[in-house]
């Protein structure tokens, strides 16, 4: 089987390159410069020659033009696309909603296009965002929740959310979206709240950092692993069906819970260490997201077995320099 994931350096592509690698699979990747990936999340395949250049191909390629790409496509098509290439936080999208718009929602466009040309259109699954939803007015969130997004992030995954269901009924793709919940792991992006925490608790107890500056605290969000939800775009792929599914752990956990838990980690009282900055409050903020994955767990076999304080644990421990 051959892989095609773009996004391939960051937190899910990682993952998942390593997943479909253990798998057998030979992995292409897109990356927009090949002169970073000695310093990127896949640094560690790189450097192992019987995987490098055999099992695992980058190509130097960008999103937003896919076709592009059609040389190689036709050279080596893939059974298997992960498009997970985004503009990937919704805070900054309030700041370049021009680029976010034209990476994750016209560049899955373009992608569909070039994919809908191939003699043998490979399965497609389309990582979407709980964004879509917003301030939805039922919770848990499921796959028929009306999208409401209240972020240029969220608009823009739910325009693409849209074409990808688009394509597979007009024009008969094998596409699926992922509607992934906010999933986190020891590779997660630093401008991302619960990394940001995470690493400010291990900073502070070794002496590297003197305080914390949060927004708003109170935002609750639905967190659980990456690794186990890459998992579940492999098996979306998987299945006899296209499909669309929540990925999700029905749980529910504020930002002050991720603080109190990664202090609690390296046995620090958070109130001598957390400030609130105004500074950092986004001009609208998605409502409580919280994900039903009934129907990945009924089709699939997914569920999110990872315990919410178990995964900050890791990611506090991850960035100590002195271990306990």
């Amino acid at each position: 089987m051959r892989a095609l994931i773009t996004g391939i350096t960051g937190q899910d592509g990682s993952y998942l390159a390593e997943f479909l690698l253990q798998k057998g699979y030979e992995v292409h990747g897109v990356a927009r410069n090949l002169e970073g990936v000695s310093q990127s999340r896949i640094a560690h395949l790189a450097r192992q020659p019987e995987i490098w250049n055999r099992q695992l191909l980058l190509h130097a390629g960008d999103v937003t033009r896919p076709a592009a790409w059609l040389a190689w496509l036709a050279a080596a098509p893939p059974d298997e696309v992960y498009h997970l290439a985004a503009q990937s936080h919704s805070g900054l999208s309030f700041q370049r909603p021009e680029e976010t718009c034209d990476v994750n929602g016209m560049g899955t466009l373009r992608l569909l296009e070039v994919l809908r040309g191939l003699p043998h259109p490979p399965k497609f699954l389309h990582a979407s965002s709980s964004e879509i939803f917003g301030r939805p007015d039922t919770a848990p969130q499921d796959e028929q929740t009306p999208f409401r997004p209240v972020t240029p992030y969220g608009c823009a995954k739910a325009f693409a959310t849209h074409l990808t269901a688009l394509y597979r009924g007009s024009h008969g793709l094998f596409a699926v979206n992922a509607i992934l919940y906010n999933h986190e792991s020891p590779r997660r992006g630093h401008t991302f709240v619960t990394q940001k925490i995470c690493a400010a608790a291990a900073a502070i107890k070794e002496g590297r950092q003197q305080r914390l500056l949060l927004g708003n605290t109170a935002a609750r969000r639905d967190w659980g692993d990456a690794r186990e939800y890459v998992r579940g775009m492999w098996l979306a792929l998987q299945h006899p069906v296209p499909e669309d599914y929540v990925f999700a752990t029905g749980a529910l956990h504020s930002v002050q819970d991720v603080v109190e838990a990664a202090f609690g980690v390296v046995g620090l009282d958070w109130r001598n260490y957390v400030q609130h900055d105004p500074g950092l409050m986004r001009p609208e903020d998605p409502g409580s997201l919280v994900g039903n994955p009934a129907k990945a767990l009924r089709l699939l076999g997914w569920k999110c077995a990872t315990p919410f304080e178990s995964l900050i644990a890791e990611m506090v421990q991850a960035h100590r320099t002195t271990k306990p």
